[in-house]
């Protein structure tokens, strides 16, 4: 968000990332995002430790999620380790690209938005382009929200799984996850703050990425059966979860 706040319009910025926060923790995106804008706001009293321990700690949730993978593709452990100087790169090689992906998805929503406040003439009725850009934009955080999670299949797993496959758990963990912010239970997160007070924008964070890691390995899950499928693992004996040096 620091590296970005240079480049585009701090605003801007801040509005496409509240946006889709929205879909993470309903409700309590605005609260999220006005942090931010005063994490920003102090970016110049941010020292080098604290840059360091912030990249460290988000590092643990992609180690976390890696050992997670390891047990679901445990067919795949068995065959092949990943090497620890590559598990301990990738973490910060997605975090550059959650960057550049922000940047990007903030670039086109400006021009959607944009888009939105035109409008058209046609047999003597002026038709307005705000529904259309609407929808656009939802379209546009589905589909980045099918790439990322497609991309986190494709690496997290020590030997990467097919694209197929990948593509296939993105969308069912992608439909899953849209289903569940239509259900009730999503609907009343809301109200959760009658019970909480001043701990709700904590608690529903904590409870929507409850929610996530659960659909995220289930999307995982969905992949790692169809290989044992294709390859006739369903029918073999189970075998020792046991990995290889190196």
């Amino acid at each position: 968000m620091i590296v970005l706040s240079h480049l585009v319009d701090q605003r801007e910025l801040l509005q496409t990332l509240g946006r889709y926060l929205e879909w993470l923790v309903p409700a309590q995106s605005a609260v999220i995002v006005a942090e931010l804008a005063n994490f920003l706001a102090h970016r110049d009293v941010i020292g080098w430790v604290l840059l360091v321990t912030m990249l460290f700690f988000s590092s643990l949730a992609f180690t976390v999620l890696e050992n997670a993978m390891s047990v679901i593709f445990f067919h795949r452990v068995a065959i092949r380790r990943r090497h620890f100087l590559v598990s301990a790169v990738i973490p910060y090689c997605y975090i550059v690209s959650l960057g550049l992906g922000l940047l990007l998805v903030t670039l086109v929503a400006g021009s959607l938005q944009a888009m939105g406040q035109e409008s058209v003439e046609f047999l003597g009725r002026r038709w307005s382009l705000g529904g259309m850009s609407g929808v656009l934009l939802y379209l546009l955080g589905l589909l980045g929200e099918i790439f990322v999670l497609t991309s986190i299949y494709l690496v997290m797993p020590s030997s990467r799984p097919s694209l197929q496959h990948a593509l296939l758990g993105a969308l069912t963990a992608t439909l899953l996850w849209e289903l569940s912010c239509a259900a009730w239970y999503f609907r009343t997160l809301s109200q959760i703050s009658t019970v909480y007070g001043s701990l709700t924008t904590a608690i529903t964070i904590l409870l929507s990425l409850e929610l996530a890691a659960t659909l995220l390995l289930m999307g995982a899950q969905v992949i790692s059966e169809y290989e044992r499928i294709g390859t006739g693992g369903l029918d073999a004996p189970p075998q020792p979860f046991t990995t290889e040096p190196g």
